[in-house]
């Protein structure tokens, strides 16, 4: 006796799941709790509180020379960015001047750092996507370069501690630019490399292409920042529209979404981004101004003068600020964070509703959330 489904009436009763905190693919300590029918995801709550950092309550019962070496631990992926933001914040209120040379280090790391977090977002984007072998370790080949030259400058692989108040903590030698020009010569042939593999792979296409769409207005109205939101065609990026640094001598564009803002357009922000920071390094290179390192003295008793200090720049993820407090002694009397994590969480149940389970690590995986950065 056949039956006809058709004509079947069928029911399903929803089904509350929890996903994480320690799940692989939720790059262990997100929590979200999911509502099924079937398949399709119909509601989605993110949960933090896993992995919280007290950055903000460390650098108030810290001194501002102590703190400097914690908060690479907000983003441990981008640090020479929360080191930049915390020191633009303190200059702010010190008055004190940065040489051009030390305003070019900074540059110079921080897009090599840029580079170095896509690169890492790359690798765990395709394993969320489940490619568990071979390409995945292709992006690490040229991060653990990039490591290597951060540990020579700063000492330490991830938590550097290079980007000082004043300053930064000391000049690279002749030999350590050389290395940087070579890494820069070749990128371009590897970042070839990994868009022959990925991006019109018929896998990643079907997985990506018209899948977590993200709107303009709803990105604005969560705070959305960096790739995310440059990926549904807004152009924002604080390195031009607020300009910092040195950025305005510097030549480059900001990559926007072609598509319609989905999980492809994010992925292909990141991949013109790392060119665009690779064409970067070599301005920084070229112009590289000689002199100081640091207009202030680093000393265990750093002191700043009383009054408020707000940085904003663009990290990896995106506007990633710093509001400072100080009543003149060597400690802060407040310190608080607007991590871009924070904001572009917020928007993934936008972006999962009425879409099946087995698109949800493409999309989380395509808002590249840090998880301090989430609960710091």
């Amino acid at each position: 006796m056949s039956t006809n489904l058709e004509t079947t009436n069928l029911k399903t009763d929803e089904m509350i799941i929890n996903m994480g905190p320690q799940h692989p693919a939720t790059h262990g300590v997100l929590r979200l709790i999911l509502k099924l029918d079937g398949e399709i995801v119909r509601h989605v709550e993110p949960v933090i509180g896993h992995l919280h950092r007290a950055q903000e309550w460390q650098g108030q019962n810290r001194t501002l020379f102590q703190y400097q070496a914690l908060i690479d631990r907000v983003d441990y992926l981008s640090g020479m960015f929360t080191s930049l933001a915390f020191a633009h914040a303190c200059e702010q209120i010190d008055g004190c001047q940065i040489p051009p040379r030390a305003q070019y280090l900074r540059a110079l790391v921080c897009e090599m750092n840029r580079i170095s977090s896509h690169l890492l977002w790359l690798g765990t984007f395709l394993i969320d996507l489940g490619a568990l072998f071979g390409f995945p370790f292709y992006p690490f080949r040229e991060r653990e370069k990039l490591l290597d030259l951060f540990e020579e400058i700063a000492g330490q692989r991830m938590m550097f501690n290079y980007i000082r108040i004043g300053g930064v903590q000391r000049d690279p030698k002749p030999s350590w630019f050389e290395k940087v020009r070579k890494f820069t010569a070749e990128f371009p042939d590897r970042i070839d490399e990994y868009e022959a593999i990925v991006t019109q792979n018929p896998i990643v296409l079907k997985r990506t292409k018209g899948v977590g769409i993200l709107d303009k207005s709803v990105a604005m109205d969560y705070g959305v920042t960096g790739p995310s939101i440059r990926g549904s065609g807004i152009n924002y990026d604080l390195r031009k529209t607020r300009p910092y640094g040195i950025y305005p001598e510097l030549n480059f564009e900001i990559p926007l979404g072609q598509n319609q803002g989905d999980t492809w357009d994010r992925y292909m922000c990141r991949i013109l981004e790392m060119r665009q920071s690779n064409n970067l390094i070599n301005q920084c290179l070229d112009k590289m101004p000689e002199g100081e390192i640091s207009g202030k003295k680093q000393i265990a008793g750093l002191r700043i003068k009383a009054g408020e200090g707000f940085s904003a720049i663009e990290s990896p993820r995106g506007v990633l600020g710093c509001y400072v407090i100080s009543n003149g002694s060597d400690k802060a009397y407040r310190i608080r964070w607007r991590n871009p994590s924070f904001c572009n969480l917020a928007v993934l149940p936008s972006l999962l509703i009425g879409r099946p389970i087995s698109d949800i690590m493409a999309i989380f995986g395509s808002i590249d959330v840090i998880l301090p950065d989430v609960d710091r």
